[in-house]
């Protein structure tokens, strides 16, 4: 079994299913995006039939539909986009760096009809916040056929049922586990392996935590770590095994999915926990980086389940992402510095070949942020202006073919304001969110 062929499964049964029931519409001949970075968590969108160039006036915004506060990117699966929110009651949301805020509302997971942008159901309870930047949840909802996990920014797990919105199962993990929030909220996007959901619990018992999906019956807790992190986890097959691997605030990690059993561990401990982005896979190497230039790969062994240290970045090589995990192609990783510089690295040795803040205004600024999704003929970028760029990337520069500004930023930072939300790019189209509304826009060719 292939590391993704549980979802490949999936999606080829509702695929299937959709075409049969929806063959007049453009849904049944489109993919879906549903969960962290696309069906396999790794930043390709692999539709056919997209724009290469905006046209005057930038593409089509189809539709429009209000929502609160949050950084949960949505997610698409069938007929429904899926995204998180925050709606608060009381306290001040204006971020702080370097102190929890304390606020009361209700956080929210919401669904919409992906055509029209027609509110189809909603989930809230009650979640008083106590993080930093508590604007709203941080992570995007994974879908699993027609299962919803949601995590909540103060570790409120749900599974709902993707079309009537009926909660299956709940957790809370400060209640059930007696876990404390990480400073900046629970991050780490659930992931569905066969049977389980699996994330980030972040307590002496246990760092990631496995649960039965169908019931929410814990099934397996593993690694020990001074702090979970904010990583998401993610899935390989080496040494003749599927690993998870795990980046918490001490080390990467690899382990059995099916019962949390550690195989290895590499040290990798990130500035102030910040171990944010997700493990990137390629082939046979697994690179994570973080603020203050950390980063390295480590080279998982072809025959058994072990790894070791392959290269570690230096100041003045590598890449050291905060708010997005960068995207592999041909051997080169492509993604944002710290502070916006998109970068071009030879994964293979961790040489930076250029670097370049075009995609972020011209300039460098504290935590500027863009996400960047690879599709079969070049890239898209969302910057945290609202912007949508597609560019041309290789190992030689970085080329801008179009720009246009589809929705405003809202969320205060460091003087300015900005989107710090992953889109969906599902249906020829992107669903992209701020503070207020959630749009989605055609990248369709004529």
């Amino acid at each position: 079994m292939t590391p993704y062929s549980h979802i490949a499964r999936r999606m080829t049964a509702a695929t299937t299913l959709a075409c049969a029931c929806f063959s007049l519409t453009s849904l049944s001949l489109a993919d879906d995006w549903p969960q962290w970075m696309g069906p396999k968590r790794d930043g390709h969108w692999r539709e056919n039939g997209l724009l290469e160039k905006f046209p005057e006036g930038g593409p089509k915004i189809l539709w429009r539909a209000p929502i609160s506060g949050g950084y949960s990117g949505p997610s698409v699966a069938g007929e429904s986009v899926l995204v998180m929110d925050y709606v608060r009651s009381d306290g001040d949301p204006t971020p702080s760096a370097g102190a929890r805020q304390n606020l009361s509302g209700k956080e929210r997971v919401l669904c919409f009809d992906a055509a029209t942008g027609k509110q189809k159901w909603v989930v809230e309870y009650d979640c008083p916040y106590s993080v930093s930047y508590p604007v709203g949840p941080r992570c995007t909802v994974t879908v699993d056929d027609d299962h919803a996990y949601a995590l909540g920014a103060m570790g409120n797990l749900h599974c709902i049922h993707v079309e009537t919105g009926k909660i299956i199962w709940s957790k809370d993990f400060a209640k059930d586990y007696g876990a404390e929030a990480p400073f900046w909220g629970y991050s780490s996007h659930p992931m569905v392996v066969d049977d389980l959901v699996i994330t980030l619990l972040g307590t002496q018992k246990g760092v990631v935590v496995a649960f039965n999906k169908q019931t929410g019956a814990e099934v397996w807790r593993s690694l020990e770590a001074s702090a979970p992190g904010y990583s998401p986890v993610n899935l390989t097959q080496a040494g003749g095994v599927d690993q998870l691997i795990v980046w918490h605030a001490d080390a990467l990690n690899g382990i059995n999915p099916k019962t949390g059993k550690p195989y290895w561990q590499v040290p990798l401990k990130p500035m102030y926990a910040m171990s944010i982005m997700m493990p990137l896979i390629h082939n046979d190497l697994v690179f994570a980086g973080g603020i203050m230039g950390i980063s390295a790969t480590v080279k998982l062994d072809a025959h058994t389940p072990t790894a070791a240290l392959n290269w570690e970045g230096k100041p003045n090589n590598s890449l050291g992402p905060k708010n997005s995990t960068p995207v592999v192609v041909d051997n080169l990783m492509y993604g944002f510095d710290r502070d916006g510089d998109l970068r071009c690295v030879d994964l293979l040795t961790g040489r930076r070949l250029w670097t370049t803040t075009d995609p972020v205004g011209g300039r460098s600024q504290n935590s500027s942020t863009a996400f960047l999704v690879k599709t079969n003929s070049n890239f898209i970028i969302f910057n945290e202006m609202g912007e949508l760029i597609t560019a041309k990337l290789d190992r030689e520069c970085y080329s801008q073919i179009s720009k246009a500004k589809v929705l405003e930023p809202t969320t205060p930072h460091a003087n300015r304001k900005v989107i710090w939300s992953c889109p969906a790019f599902a249906h020829r189209c992107v669903y992209v969110r701020n503070d207020e509304e959630l749009i989605c826009v055609s990248l369709a060719a004529e």
